[in-house]
């Protein structure tokens, strides 16, 4: 069974989180504010975190930071509609998602499912319809192992990450638009999201490039999308 800590400083939407999540028969951690959810990750067991941005004592970015530090779970930031600014700071710093408030339950089931299908899957938890490696130059992905090195090191990736990577590998030369990412790798309609791929395709060239502002690898097709650049 899988543990949600859901963090906000609304008790009222933490009980209605929680009445949503039980229902699915899923378990639940309450916290208050960025520093009781650190404390309740470190403790342990927690699969997925749903945290509000604006709090009192920690807000949700920092929190959503020092997670990041630790692990790879999946975060999904509890945004008001206004907050546009803080939605791509939390995808900057290591958010995989985002839910707009007031949020439709069946919207937040529908999310915490998809991330969670997609942490188990890299986690090992779960077979994976694909194995074997994956080369293109210096940089291999192993989907069996849900690995990815450069240069014999091993890149640390986010759930969401990986799997953009995986299936630009997979497939080196074809140009997918953001919109066909984000409906292959999130599995959910676009509704105007393509700015999230944008977001994790720059963390990604961070991660694998010499020099992200001129990616070898990932490369932008002007007009038509991104595709994964062929390599000796």
């Amino acid at each position: 069974m899988y543990k949600i800590l859901i963090c906000d400083d609304d008790h009222d939407i933490v009980s209605a989180l929680k009445i949503y999540l039980t229902s699915e028969g899923y378990q639940t951690v309450e916290a208050y504010n960025g520093q009781e959810a650190l404390e309740a990750v470190e403790a342990g067991g927690i699969d997925l975190v749903l945290m509000d941005v604006m709090m009192p004592k920690m807000d949700g970015i920092r929190a959503t930071a020092q997670m990041r530090e630790q692990g790879n779970i999946p975060i999904i930031l509890l945004t008001a509609k206004g907050e546009d600014s803080d939605k791509v700071l939390g995808l900057n710093i290591g958010a995989d998602d985002y839910i707009t408030k007031p949020f439709n339950p069946i919207e937040v089931l529908a999310r915490v499912k998809s991330q969670l299908r997609r942490y188990t899957t890299l986690g090992g938890k779960s077979n994976v319809e694909e194995q074997g490696v994956l080369r293109n130059g210096a940089l291999v992905l192993d989907d069996a192992a849900k690995t990815v090195r450069m240069d014999g090191e091993t890149i640390n990736l986010t759930p969401i990450e990986f799997n953009i990577l995986h299936l630009l590998m997979k497939n080196p030369g074809r140009v997918y638009s953001t919109a066909q990412i984000y409906q292959l790798v999130w599995n959910d309609p676009v509704l105007g999201s393509e700015g999230t791929v944008a977001v994790h395709i720059r963390h990604l060239r961070e991660k694998i490039e010499i020099d992200p502002a001129n990616p070898c690898y990932l490369k932008v097709v002007w007009g038509l999308g991104y595709k994964m650049e062929k390599m000796e």
